[in-house]
């Protein structure tokens, strides 16, 4: 019985090694064409031709909306060619007024059983669709946001070279205010460079970011925004590759968002990511598949490949765990763990994931000594993804919203200059 057990785990684990090392040789395949191409784009500029309409999604956010409305009115963009529109979903506070008194129009939202973003933003889609005034994109942003001043020149490029969904670049508006936040704020200077702009110079599909990015109008129109679940942006994203469309990347185009600051916020986000990550899994992975192999479509294969991604972080973690058991205890019958390659393979695959990452942050010039000191809890930060996943995935069925609360006070000059 003893044999037969550690037969099956044996077997496995050396299926779980494959699948590790096939898919981290993939990510890391693409993400190099973030280096050898550089963030160099079409240097060809457009004058301002598109009309937005600039969208806040705000619930209870009287703290910080001031600041998300004063970097939008100061853009380098003829302020007849945009409206700033907040939405005040489900507010008990001053959210509205205070957005008012600073100028932009405030439409308030009450409604207590279509509850989330994803359900705010299709309520306000529907308004703009009915306004005499025309609009020839949107761009949304959550209301503890600050915006560059060059976003909306850089949104009307992209759209002026034909793309209809563009994803601005994330950046952190206090990456050093904790360890979570430096944690968080590296993620995303990695998935910029090695993610998302890859993707765009080779044709695949970059990922909505939940904010900063943009829609031509009348492609929102034609498919319907229909996104409500607990991660609208990845939903839409998918809901896009299945209709052969892609979201171009805007490197240019920053957006400094918040990060949570404790582990206990950051934990409830994350699970809410992980959540509507597993119930967009469940959804549209056998179609994505199915799409890639019977057409040969590479952007719905690498959409396909991107919701396997939890389930590969959930095996890396199985695997360290039975390492470490076996090294603790070698003569134990049940983990009995031998390598696919050789161990040579593995130890250079291990150094690259501790050497990769703080060079990528050395590209984007962004090497201080307060990033080296968090990319050393940085891994700490990556494993507490493991039980967030688990969890996430055995409660995608709950739709409860959970609302992050934003309270630092910063404004785009503290950020950059005019």
């Amino acid at each position: 019985m003893l044999s037969q057990i550690n037969s099956v785990i044996f077997c496995t684990t050396q299926v779980i090694q494959v699948i590790i090392f096939a898919a981290g040789c993939y990510f890391f395949g693409i993400s190099i064409f973030g280096w050898v191409l550089g963030k160099s784009q079409d240097s060809k500029e457009f004058l301002p031709q598109k009309k937005f309409a600039l969208i806040i999604a705000a619930h209870n956010e009287e703290k910080v909306i001031t600041h998300i409305v004063h970097s939008l009115y100061r853009q380098n963009y003829p302020k007849n060619l945009y409206d700033i529109f907040v939405i005040a979903d489900n507010c008990t506070d001053n959210t509205a007024k205070i957005a008012r008194e600073h100028g932009a129009i405030v439409l308030e939202r009450t409604n207590y059983t279509k509850k989330g973003k994803g359900h705010a933003l299709e309520w306000m889609f529907s308004k703009i669709f009915e306004m005499d005034e025309k609009y020839d994109a949107i761009s949304v942003f959550d209301a503890d946001n600050l915006v560059s001043a060059n976003f909306l020149l850089e949104m009307n490029k992209q759209l002026c070279k034909g793309h209809k969904v563009v994803q601005g670049y994330i950046d952190s508006k206090n990456p050093y205010d904790s360890w979570i936040t430096c944690s968080y704020s590296i993620a995303f200077w990695l998935s910029n460079r090695v993610f998302q702009l890859p993707r765009y110079h080779l044709g695949l599909s970059c990922g909505l970011c939940g904010t900063g990015f943009c829609i031509d109008l009348d492609t929102l129109k034609n498919i319907g925004w229909g996104a409500t679940c607990l991660t609208e942006d990845l939903e839409f994203t998918l809901k896009l590759a299945l209709r052969d469309m892609k979201v171009a990347w805007a490197h240019d185009a920053i957006v400094y968002d918040e990060k949570p600051i404790t582990l206990k916020q950051s934990w409830s986000q994350r699970k809410r990511w992980m959540q509507g990550h597993a119930d967009c899994a469940s959804r549209f992975l056998g179609s994505l598949f199915k799409k890639a192999f019977k057409h040969g479509d590479l952007v719905a294969f690498d959409c396909a490949v991107y919701l396997f991604q939890p389930i590969r972080l959930i095996f890396i973690g199985l695997i360290t765990i039975m390492m470490w058991i076996q090294s603790v205890f070698p003569q134990s019958p049940f983990f009995n763990l031998k390598y696919v390659f050789p161990t040579e393979v593995w130890y250079i695959f291990v150094i690259l994931q501790f050497v990769y990452g703080p060079t990528v942050i050395l590209a984007e010039k962004r090497f201080k000594l307060k990033t080296i000191m968090g990319f050393l809890v940085y891994p700490f930060y990556c494993l507490t993804w493991i039980p967030i996943t688990i969890q996430g995935f055995m409660n995608k069925n709950n739709k409860d919203w959970s609302h992050t609360d934003h309270s630092r006070e910063i404004s785009i000059n503290d950020l950059e200059k005019a």
